[in-house]
């Protein structure tokens, strides 16, 4: 039987999932996995350390490691290997660090400062003092060339070709080894910029070229602009790393495909991942997102808010009706991204979060983080300042002889000196009482981040489940679901790899955009099924594979009222591909109700325009969910021992109390654990707060019954 991996690389582990042919089973580590329409899989999940700046030493770590794990050398294993899923922070952290390629610029002569003009745009407006973002491109390799195309399209000015051969010799003589290629008006006629890029390869062709009407042909010459730009700057960054990890994994044997997590949620051929880095910005997150609208939906929960702690960030999401928001508006480091992502919002309260006092006196956590290596103090390496995961074993919420199943000692006194030394002594706090306040304000962080996407879009979060993934949210959602009202968590067992899982599950994808602007009236269903067939024709063959059931489009339009500066994106029902003149009034009808929906009123005796089409073509492949790992037992043998830990009591006031604490791997599905408690699985740790009750369902998925706020 042949193997099928997801690797997915953290900023502080690499987290990994495989399913293939049986194996001993590893405590916590292996169960079954069902796919639909197929029978049950051996499915092994586990995590390494990352190494930041050498990822691909981390992937070829978790191959070993699930080599070993099925009694098989590297080579052996990647020989019976299918396909590899990718996710990756290669392109995030080089977009967060500035670390991209050097890059220049192309433009419509006298448009070179549209990237900084930002259409006006400041993150806050009132603050004097907030400097411009940092150009990825200098403006004296923003370069303007004389060439004029109309809104319709039609030349005004003929492109001055030797202008570009100019352009080309003189960034080339500076070091310059990607082009953004900008012109305006080129998402209705790319004329121009194909002729550039011709161009360019001529003179430059170990270059690397990115035309803005391949990468966002869409209105709006900022967010046009912005997204090249970013595409240009990172996109040889992610090429060569997949190219250079493709070629070790061929050299040892893997004879399959490796796939790349996106941030629209699908996976893509590693070609194309390598044309479009910018599309790889939330490649990780992404996949989390995906398993959550999975598992929610196995679970009788459609309407879902996700939340990954990892040891970074907090990265939260919104899911309605077992689909993921989506938005084609995102900032990423301060620089738009037209392309379609799934609505992630991220914060910096992970695991690895430092606590720290402010000029004010004020106890702050984050966003700076130890990050995997020296890692929190609890580690006993280098680390000295105190983090989230410090407090969380001072309060006795995590086991130190049992992190990450025992693979990771964590040691108590470096995390007391920590917590004592920066925060409890210079705040006269007792030790517990600093790591409480540490704990306090990192969930009042989080609870915040959840509002964002739910309260502040129009969603009422009490009509949501709470997702705890990653490992550590577990510990924090009890109080998240308090602060937002919220009844029902769910935590599963595969919580700590579940991008990796969600990788596993993605289909293929690849999203696509058309101008298409004028009157909803007069747009034609004919004419737009014939842009939409188009790009079907064009993205097949990058959606197919053996493993795929059928190829699915799936439509939808960028509507907004006549003098609206924002639009909204909504689906275009179709029947197999085709647009009827009932489909297109169905995506207006959405419109209005989506419109009041998110500013609370609409106004249909208002006139409405069309932007844009936009199209996944989507490679469906069969869904695999997760039945449960534990062995069965009643409560008594499934409790493992007791420790102290910090909850609430009657008077709302933290203080320890002795709890029992859980082996996850003998909970059975019919065994109910109500709180106080601990339940503890080999890669994340569960926290049951006085009223609340969990049970494991049949998903391997414990469903937390929320007790009343104290």
């Amino acid at each position: 039987m042949a193997f099928r991996v997801s690797i997915d690389v953290g900023g502080t582990f690499t987290d990994f999932v495989v399913t293939g042919s049986p194996a001993p089973a590893e405590s916590g580590l292996t169960c079954s996995l069902a796919a639909s329409g197929g029978s049950a899989q051996p499915f092994h999940y586990g995590k390494t350390p990352s190494t930041p700046g050498r990822e691909s030493v981390a992937v070829m770590d978790a191959v070993r490691l699930m080599a070993a794990h099925h009694g098989l050398a590297p080579r052996e294993f990647l020989a019976r290997t299918e396909v590899i899923h990718l996710g990756t922070t290669v392109v995030t952290n080089a977009m967060l660090e500035h670390k991209g390629v050097p890059t220049g610029m192309l433009t419509t002569r006298g448009f070179r400062d549209v990237i900084e003009l930002r259409r006006g745009y400041k993150e806050s407006l009132f603050d004097i003092r907030l400097p411009p973002p940092r150009p990825i491109v200098r403006r004296r390799y923003r370069i303007g060339i004389t060439e004029r195309i109309d809104y319709q399209g039609h030349v005004v000015t003929p492109l001055a070709d030797d202008e570009i051969a100019r352009a080309v010799d003189r960034l080339r003589a500076e070091g310059i080894v990607s082009y953004a290629v900008c012109f305006l008006q080129s998402h209705v006629n790319p004329t121009h910029e194909r002729r550039a890029g011709e161009i360019i390869a001529a003179r430059h062709p170990a270059a690397f070229v990115t035309l803005s009407s391949d990468v966002l042909t869409q209105i709006r010459e900022f967010e046009r602009f912005s997204t090249t730009l970013v595409n240009a700057f990172l996109s040889p960054v992610l090429g060569r790393y997949v190219e250079g990890l493709i070629g070790e994994l061929r050299a040892q044997g893997f004879p399959g495909r490796l796939l790349v997590m996106q941030s629209h949620g699908g996976m893509v051929l590693p070609e194309v991942a390598g044309r479009f880095g910018a599309g790889a910005l939330l490649s990780g997150p992404a996949g989390g997102v995906v398993a959550a609208a999975a598992v929610g939906e196995a679970c009788g929960h459609r309407d879902v808010i996700g939340v990954d702690m990892g040891g970074t960030s907090y990265d939260v999401s919104l899911i309605r009706g077992a689909t993921p928001q989506v938005r084609t508006d995102a900032w990423v480091a301060r620089y738009r991204i037209g392309l379609p992502m799934l609505d992630i919002h991220t914060i910096g309260a992970g695991g690895g979060s430092i606590a720290w006092i402010d000029g004010g006196g004020a106890l702050r956590v984050g966003p700076q983080s130890a990050g995997a290596n020296p890692g929190p103090a609890c580690y006993g390496r280098e680390g000295r300042e105190p983090t989230v995961t410090d407090a969380n074993l001072v309060l006795g919420y995590l086991n130190p002889e049992y992190f990450l199943g025992g693979r990771i000692p964590l040691y108590r006194q470096p995390a007391e000196e920590a917590v004592t030394r920066r925060i409890a002594e210079p705040l006269g706090l007792s030790l517990f009482d600093a790591a409480l306040g540490i704990s306090r304000i990192v969930n009042n962080n989080m609870s915040n981040g959840m509002r964002y996407v739910s309260v502040a879009r129009g969603h009422d979060p009490r009509d949501l489940a709470l997702m705890a993934f990653g490992g550590a949210a577990a510990i924090h959602a009890p109080v998240q679901a308090r602060d937002l009202g919220i009844r029902t968590i769910l935590v599963p067992k595969t919580a700590a790899v579940f991008c990796a899982l969600g990788e596993l599950l993605a289909d293929l994808k690849v999203s696509r955009q058309a101008p298409y602007a004028r009157p909803v009236e007069a747009a034609d269903p004919e004419a737009m099924t014939a842009i939409f067939r188009r790009m079907v024709e064009e993205d097949a063959a990058s959606v197919g594979g053996s493993d795929v059931l059928r190829i699915e489009p799936r439509t939808f339009a960028d509507l907004r009222y006549v003098g609206q500066v924002h639009e909204l994106t909504v689906p275009i029902p179709n029947r197999g591909g085709t647009v009827t003149a009932e489909d297109w009034a169905a995506a207006i009808a959405a419109f209005h109700d989506l419109h009041e929906r998110i500013y609370t009123f609409q106004m249909p005796e208002r006139p409405v325009e069309v932007l844009t089409l936009r199209q996944d073509l989507v490679g469906v492949r069969a869904k695999m969910l997760l039945p449960p790992a534990g062995d069965g037992g009643d409560a008594r043998s499934a409790v493992k021992g007791r420790r102290p830990a910090a909850f609430p009591g009657e008077d709302g006031r933290h203080r320890f109390v002795d709890v029992p604490v859980y082996a996850g791997e003998r909970i059975a599905p019919d065994l109910r654990v109500e709180g106080p408690a601990v339940i503890e699985e080999p890669h994340t740790t569960l926290v049951l707060y006085p009223g609340d009750a969990a049970s494991l369902n049949a998903h391997g998925v414990y469903v937390i019954a929320v007790g009343d706020a104290r």
